[in-house]
């Protein structure tokens, strides 16, 4: 059986071409992991084996017959389930769209799979996304595959573990305040938010309009590069998308950081909740560019201090607008012998929305009422327009900025739900990166010295410069050698191989 946690995604194509192996062997050991996994786990909140086998005889069909095969041929992926695919549910992991049949695929979903790669099903996430542990799920929370007593982060969390215990190799999340990166670093996995507008939002469920960002999740920057290459582009079905000169991202990932202007950002160093460990990790971090010929400073980014509280502000008042749908007439689930029609309102979004769900809608329409609307919206607002300018400025000196994705590892399921503060603080390093509409990539810097979990470092570029993030990325990646491979797959490997593979990372 094939072993797809030791193989990247070109080494999948590569050996398919090479016929190594076929792709029904690979959609063969990607259903069995899942199904030796995700018991424990819970990533998956469907898994798609007739779609995964119907592309893997597609790509077979195509070797037999000496086509050339697409960048990600053969490669296992998964989606946020906020994401339309044909042929599944679209739950949004929420009661309210549980039998929601998806009748189109969302744009990015649609382009990865137009690359070659093998829908292996949908995955858990908090619900609509308003979340970030994936505790908020209606169908149960996903565990951490470093540790099943932690959270994986959130709201992409079931994407992340899936990607992290080597169900698949690459996976799409959604960001609207830190939701690919937070979870990103949480598993130990890399995980890019790309510049707003530069991937299609059209086919995902909407949480925050002018927040939200597809963006993808692998164990390596260069697979992450590559899922890049196919999702990103205008797309006419997306008024936000932009249009710019076709990029390969995989190209000068090796050029190193020679030279590079690299900042620090001390204002989320000495964020609230900041652990030393996680403080240490970044710092050690900046050593390794420097050790590799970027030039460092520090920066200050003085307006970001406002962006949780401006965040949770714009991002509550989009959704309850983007959430008004939902109302069991048009769509979602309706409840049964209502009185009248507001009672069957009442009472269908009660029944369908969880508490996270409510409490935001009820948050953000407020922000909007008469009255209101200026001394919160408006003024949240301003705030993201000082945010703009103080990472604009800070670009002007720099090529990159270095941050922590999350101010602590993963915690405890269970551990934060009663503390909603302490819950949100978790995204303080992410969110004001969302609000300037910037580019930003975690990938693993290290391990806790007290607890074994991964720690993230954020590198934050401007817009449009993932070019440049995913080079550095990359630089630091191979300099510090990180092995991605949680102890739950590790044991795994070893009942199969008798062989264990190196932990935590070299520098």
């Amino acid at each position: 059986m094939i072993d797809l946690s030791r193989l990247s995604a070109t080494q999948i194509r590569d050996g398919i071409v090479d016929k190594l192996f076929t792709a029904r062997e690979v959609t063969d050991a990607a259903i069995e992991r899942i199904g030796v996994l995700d018991r424990q786990i819970h990533a998956f909140n469907q898994v798609t084996k007739q779609l995964a086998y119907a592309a893997a005889e597609r790509i077979d069909d195509a070797v037999a017959s000496g086509l050339v095969l697409p960048a990600l041929a053969g490669v296992p992926v998964a989606f946020k389930d906020n994401m339309y695919l044909t042929g599944t549910r679209t739950t949004c992991s929420s009661r309210m769209l549980e039998n929601n049949e998806s009748v189109y695929d969302c744009t990015a979903v649609h382009r990865l799979l137009e690359a070659g790669t093998i829908p292996l099903g949908k995955c858990n996430l908090d619900e609509f996304a308003f979340g970030s542990s994936t505790e908020y799920s209606a169908f149960g929370p996903t565990r951490n595959p470093w540790n099943p007593e932690a959270v994986p982060g959130g709201s992409s969390g079931g994407s992340a573990a899936a990607v992290s215990g080597g169900m698949v190799t690459l996976a799409l999340g959604s960001d609207t305040g830190g939701s690919i990166r937070q979870p990103g670093s949480f598993t130990g996995v890399v995980a890019l938010k790309p510049t707003y507008g530069r991937v299609s939002r059209y086919g995902c469920v909407a949480f925050a309009s002018s927040l939200d960002q597809i963006g993808p999740l692998a164990k390596t920057v260069e697979e992450c590069a590559l899922a890049l290459n196919a999702i990103s582009g205008k797309d006419p079905m997306d008024a936000t998308s932009v249009e710019r000169p076709a990029e390969d991202f995989a190209t000068g990932l090796a050029e190193g950081v020679a030279g590079l202007r690299v900042g620090v950002v001390t204002d989320f160093l000495e964020a609230e909740g900041c652990a030393p460990e996680v403080r240490d990790s970044i710092l050690a971090a900046t050593e390794v560019f420097a050790s590799l010929g970027a030039e460092i400073g520090e920066v200050e980014l003085p307006s970001t201090a406002y962006g949780l509280s401006a965040y949770y502000i714009i991002a509550p008042a989009e959704a309850s607008s983007n959430l008004a749908r939902f109302d069991g007439i048009r769509y979602g689930h309706r409840a049964e012998d209502a009185e009248d029609v507001i009672d069957m309102y009442m009472r269908s979004r009660s029944e369908g929305f969880g508490p996270e769900v409510l409490r935001r809608i009820m948050l953000g329409t407020y922000a909007l009422s008469a009255g209101y609307y200026e001394a919160y919206y408006g003024q949240a607002q301003k705030a993201r327009t000082l945010i703009k300018r103080d990472f604009a400025s800070a670009f002007e000196r720099f090529d990159v900025l270095l941050a922590p994705t999350s101010p602590t590892v993963a915690f405890g399921i269970g551990e934060r739900m009663d503390d909603l503060l302490s819950m949100y603080l978790s995204d303080i390093c992410t969110i004001p990166v969302n609000l300037a509409g910037n580019c930003a990539i975690s990938v693993p810097s290290g391990l806790s010295p007290s607890t074994g979990l991964p720690i993230g470092l954020q590198i934050i570029g401007d817009h449009f410069a993932e070019s440049t993030v995913l080079r550095a990325a990359a630089a630091f990646e191979a300099a510090i050698e990180f092995d991605p491979t949680p102890p739950l797959v590790q044991e795994i490997q070893y009942e199969a191989t008798g062989e264990r593979k190196r932990r935590g990372f070299r520098r």
